[in-house]
């Protein structure tokens, strides 16, 4: 079993604009997460879904809108403060401290909680990441590609987030290790009611696990529907998914 959320949240983002520099990339765009589902985030390369991730984390400052986590506003803060109001981000590309162990990588997610509960939340999370307990003692440079994604997603859990944001989880993994990842996310939203906001390129996948979605194109909502009213449509199909 997976550890339940206490206190699932909705994420509510509204007329957000963000970019770099000059350069504008979200143009508006709004989205609601409703608690404990799956909000797929589709779009070709570029258009905003990352910085969208980002604008949420506190990585990227919003030149204007709203992030709202079960009504409190938080955007514009600094991601050591988003990520205490329970919003963790799993990062395009298996970012482990290759350095450092399994355990030791996890520890750096627990210090978001407070001393009394880590050694139990640690035990949850080897109980739900079998594979990682049997690694524990093992730098994590070792881990293949399908491990590494495991540790980055277990880390993530390991702050006790009520929101998890996933970029592009299925990159470069090898297909039955990519079917793996997305029968975790899916439990991770019915066994321990997470609200999961996911960037994926491959919409034809994350449609079929996704309660909504949304689709970018150059930094603006082309369209949001249930996911399979989304996967069911030829035109958005072949214009923006793709299949």
């Amino acid at each position: 079993m997976v550890e339940p959320v206490r206190d699932s949240a909705t994420l509510v983002i509204e007329d957000l604009v963000a970019g770099y520099g000059a350069v504008q990339v979200l143009r508006g765009v709004s989205v609601t997460a409703p608690a404990g589902t799956i909000t797929a985030v589709l779009g070709a390369n570029g258009a905003g879904k990352t910085t969208l991730l980002r604008a949420i984390d506190g990585s990227v400052r919003p030149r204007r809108g709203r992030i709202r986590l079960s009504g409190a506003d938080v955007a514009g803060r600094r991601p050591e403060e988003v990520a205490r109001a329970g919003i963790a981000h799993v990062p395009e590309g298996q970012g482990v401290i290759t350095e450092l162990t399994v355990a030791e990588n996890l520890q750096l997610g627990l210090l978001l909680r407070p001393r009394a509960d880590r050694k139990a939340a640690l035990a949850e999370i080897y109980r739900r990441f079998a594979i990682l307990a049997d690694r524990r003692n093992r730098a994590a440079g070792t881990l293949s590609g399908g491990e590494r994604q495991m540790l980055v997603i277990a880390r993530a859990l390991a702050t006790a987030p009520r929101v998890l944001l996933l970029d592009e989880p299925s990159l470069g993994l090898a297909p039955k290790v990519v079917s793996n990842v997305l029968e975790l996310i899916k439990g991770l939203r019915d066994e321990a009611g997470l609200t999961i906001v996911l960037v994926e390129q491959n919409a034809r996948s994350a449609l079929a696990i996704a309660d909504t979605g949304i689709v970018l194109n150059l930094g603006a909502v082309v369209a949001s529907a249930p996911a399979a009213a989304l996967a069911a449509d030829d035109a958005l199909r072949r214009h923006y998914l793709g299949f």
